[in-house]
């Protein structure tokens, strides 16, 4: 049967129809003239997609990269030439490092000013060139608009394949407006690869004969029927599994298998149960530096442990560690495999996992700190709001209660519930936490914000209110410093502060300004009742809290890190 042309109809309304075709429902961005003609494509489809205008570019990036995170289809994000493209950059790095799927549509100058320096006029493939230590996976520019279909096509399939990632597609601006006649294209799907028997066999033999072996979870491209199976297969095993750095939601912190996660402000035990183990089985995580803590638990580039990696991307495998064993395959046909295997007769690791979960539990006991507690506020947030919240964060030191106290649940029960960088970066949390609650407004979302990483991006909360976000609370921890590279400095160079001091607004009192409910807290006593109101407010609310700037971390203050400073140094 032949495939019959489309009606003829402007590039720019045949590139919304291609979304549609690919399941797209949401694209966020900030509007410009070079691709007008998309955007009356939006209002033309209005009835099956909505385009939702962001308050900077860095923002809406934010919120596509998190709508990967929460679909594993590719956000989308729409930005115009030059100022747009280079704000929007720190969303596509994000979604480099973090393995999500996304794309980002650029608007270009009109073909006959190209290469002459016209106004906002950017190389793409030049600023974001592809490669294992670029910013996209793919960079392609549009130039035919009868194969604008096809390119669209082209951005999901390589989005979604192998290792997830973001996609460039660059737009110039008068092949937006003409008419052409060209099918949408069939929705992308992944390729799925599995792991070869041969492959499956050796990792069992070399996993039945461990004593003290140790999963680590993490990367791109789960979905929950992998998670669950590869909580099957540690039950099997009686394995302990840890999550790699931010990907703690792929395995249930309740379970008595969990060992904790393994990244920045790690649980000194697990550290050493990490170098410990003479079996790391790592499913999925690129064994980045946060997760290796600096390439110190496993060296490099020939760990002491022995080393399984399984990853979706061939070209991770073995780009910084040797194994004894590499796997190329999906996390949705690894895992099941995984869960296939029999488990021997006998294991000789129970105690080892059963010790590694008590670590675990005995972490989440914190050091009281008045007059102000982040751990009951985190025990706090447990409480009060139902399982299946999302939670999301961007940089610094404040995230670090959430991931040791909070508890996420596995992708398998509610699907994904923490939305936070690998990458680090700083002002995440706002537009990941905007962008969940637009897009499934039956769940809770709660951002935990320093009062650094607030204002990066603060100015989202506007976008929550005019698109009718409601389960959307958002908690600044307010402690007038940037707390990391204070930290850091107190570390290096004792007593000699400099440019991490914070001069904030009210931040009360701005969030009433964006049409957000606003209550403070500076005690541990008044968390509750103020959480009760924001809960109760049927509207998003911010939590303003007011913490000493000496409470660096969930582990140490900074007179505590001044003070070990001085004396390491002699001083």
């Amino acid at each position: 049967m032949t495939r019959q042309a489309a009606t003829s109809r402007l590039a720019g309304h045949a590139l919304v129809e291609a979304l549609v075709a690919q399941g797209v429902d949401t694209a966020f961005g900030v509007p410009g003239e070079s691709y007008l003609a998309v955007l009356d494509g939006f209002h033309e489809h209005a009835g099956k997609i909505r385009f939702i205008a962001c308050r900077q570019e860095g923002g809406a990036a934010f919120m596509a990269e998190a709508q990967g995170k929460l679909t594993g289809r590719p956000g989308i994000c729409f930005v115009t030439r030059g100022p747009g493209a280079t704000n929007a950059s720190i969303g596509l790095h994000t979604a480099f490092q973090d393995s999500t799927p996304m794309i980002l549509f650029i608007g270009q100058v009109a073909s006959d000013q190209r290469d002459r320096e016209a106004f906002q006029e950017v190389d793409y493939r030049q600023m974001f060139g592809p490669g294992t230590l670029g910013m996209a996976k793919w960079v392609g520019e549009v130039h035919d608009a009868e194969r604008l279909p096809e390119y669209v096509a082209r951005a999901f399939h390589t989005a979604i394949q192998g290792r997830p990632g973001p996609v460039v597609l660059v737009l110039p601006e008068d092949m937006l407006t003409q008419p052409i006649t060209a099918p949408v294209v069939a929705p992308a799907r992944p390729a799925e690869s599995a792991p070869t028997p041969a492959a499956l066999a050796e990792l069992r033999e070399r996993l039945a004969a461990a004593q003290r072996p140790l999963v680590i979870a993490g990367g791109g491209g789960w979905t929950p029927g992998a998670t669950a199976a590869l909580q099957t297969f540690a039950e099997a095993w009686q394995l302990p599994v840890g999550c790699a750095f931010r990907f703690q939601d792929l395995f249930d912190n309740a379970h008595p298998n969990y060992a904790g996660d393994v990244g920045i402000g790690i649980n000194p035990k697990l550290a050493e149960r990490v170098k410990a183990a003479d079996l790391i089985l790592a499913i999925g995580p690129r064994l980045g530096e946060m997760t290796t803590g600096g390439y110190t638990l496993l060296q490099a580039p020939r760990p002491a442990q022995q080393l399984i990696h399984l990853h979706a991307g061939a070209e991770e495998l073995g780009r910084v560690y040797t194994a004894e064993l590499l796997i190329n395959a999906s996390m949705s046909q690894a895992a099941p495999a995984l869960a296939a295997l029999a488990p021997p007769a006998s294991i000789a690791w129970r105690d080892w996992t059963a010790s590694a979960n008590a670590d675990y539990q005995a972490n989440l006991v914190p050091t009281p700190v008045a007059p102000l507690d982040m751990a009951e506020v985190i025990r706090l947030l447990d409480a009060k709001l139902p399982e299946g919240t999302v939670f999301t964060n961007g940089a610094g030191n404040y995230s670090g209660w959430l991931h040791r106290f909070h508890r996420y649940t596995g992708l398998h029960r509610f699907g994904k519930t923490q939305l936070a960088p690998t990458s680090g970066a700083m002002g995440y949390g706002v537009p990941a936490a905007v962008a969940a609650a637009l897009l499934q407004q039956d769940r809770w979302v709660v951002n935990i914000a320093g009062d650094g990483d607030f204002l990066m991006t603060g100015q989202e909360l506007a976008t929550a209110t005019g698109y009718g976000a409601s389960k959307l609370l958002v908690i600044v921890v307010d402690n007038g410093t940037y707390g990391t590279i204070r930290m850091h400095q107190e570390r290096e160079y004792p007593g000699r502060v400099s440019g991490s001091d914070l001069f904030n607004p009210d931040f009360a009192q701005l969030a009433e300004a964006y049409g957000f409910l606003a209550v403070k807290a500076e005690s541990t006593d008044q968390v509750g009742p103020a959480l009760d109101a924001a809960i109760a407010a049927g509207k998003p609310a911010l939590l303003h809290l007011r913490l000493s700037s000496d409470v660096s971390t969930s582990r140490a203050t900074l007179t505590a890190i001044r003070d070990a400073a001085r004396q390491r140094l002699g001083r």
